[in-house]
């Protein structure tokens, strides 16, 4: 049960550990420790979002949507293993920077030397490389195509925070390389409704980047390191989170209206608390230290923090919409 219990706290939270606890942990939880495994929701949501619709199309097959799922969890997972590898080798990580003071940077925080996270890191990419050969076996090249660009994904996303792509790669990778990437291996077909949607999911994550960069916002500047935030300026970056935010409702409610999503995931509209809550957040200042009844282990994020609960609980409702679809046999 305590196995369970670390299992759980890791796939909810980026749990601040010591290099003595590290040492008690079993394989298994560091592994999801180091990947940062709280964050591959969004990539589950993505992957399960493509195959509700390919679902609801009459399309599914249930060893299509769990091989592609675990092929693009795990892919996701090898990213931040290698990002963390290459930001270290790059010198972006040192001198207690903001990425080591809210999760463990297994490197600087020692828990995993550089030969230690690169096994890790190419097992874990080995194994989704398995999953895709078999896959493009399968559905043939436009999955190499989808294959290459994720995997030019995951070794550009540490450069391209020197020159502001972190953001439009999150939409890209999100969005149609991993909704219609999977809608595609499942249904083995195209869909414009499949596309438009997985945009409308996307500005979720995006959101959370955008979060992310404004909180080390002042840190970046510091060590030359571009994003969109530093472009744009704090308050600008905060501005264009929040037209993020209310974008992902007018998004959904201008497909249903369009009839390329089906009515039933308006659902969304019960993730309104969280968005005021985010919503509160990027109008106001970040506060100085965390205040009360904060979740002592997400500081020092901030409006990642909210932008992230924010997604989470979007995306599970975009997901209960389309589960609902489906039961009822609704067509968009």
């Amino acid at each position: 049960m305590h196995t369970l219990r670390l299992w759980w706290k890791a796939l909810n939270v980026i749990p601040k550990i010591s290099p003595e606890e590290w040492k008690r942990y079993d394989p298994f939880t560091r592994w999801l420790v180091a990947t940062r495994s709280a964050v591959l929701v969004m990539t589950f949501t993505s992957a399960t979002l493509g195959g509700l619709f390919a679902a609801l199309h009459g399309k599914f097959d249930w060893l299509l949507y769990l091989l592609v799922t675990l092929g693009l969890v795990l892919a996701h997972a090898g990213s931040n293993l290698f990002n963390d590898l290459f930001d270290y080798r790059l010198g972006l990580d040192e001198e207690n920077y903001f990425r080591a003071k809210y999760g463990p940077q297994p490197l600087v925080n020692g828990l995993l030397n550089e030969r230690g996270i690169l096994k890790y890191a190419i097992i874990t990419v080995a194994l989704a490389g398995l999953i895709g050969s078999y896959l493009a076996y399968v559905r043939g090249w436009p999955v190499v195509t989808l294959a290459l660009v994720g995997l030019v994904s995951i070794l550009g996303y540490s450069f391209s925070k020197r020159v502001a792509l972190g953001e439009p790669l999150v939409i890209l990778v999100w969005g149609p390389l991993m909704v219609v990437g999977s809608y595609y291996v499942i249904a083995g077909q195209w869909s414009w409704d499949v596309f438009w949607a997985s945009l409308v999911y996307a500005l979720g994550p995006t959101t959370v980047l955008f979060g992310k960069h404004i909180d080390k916002y002042d840190d970046d500047r510091k060590r030359g390191i571009t994003t969109l935030p530093i472009l744009l300026g704090k308050e600008r970056a905060k501005n264009v989170t929040k037209i993020l935010l209310i974008g992902m409702y007018i998004g959904v409610l201008v497909l249903v209206l369009l009839r390329m999503l089906p009515f039933t995931t308006l659902l969304v509209v019960f993730a309104v608390d969280k968005l005021s809550l985010a919503m509160r957040a990027f109008s106001l200042p970040r506060p100085d230290s965390p205040p009360e009844g904060y979740p002592p282990e997400a500081w020092p994020l901030w409006y990642a923090a909210f932008a992230f609960v924010h997604t989470r609980k979007f995306g599970l409702l975009f997901l209960t919409g389309m589960l609902l679809a489906l039961v009822l046999k609704l067509h968009p």
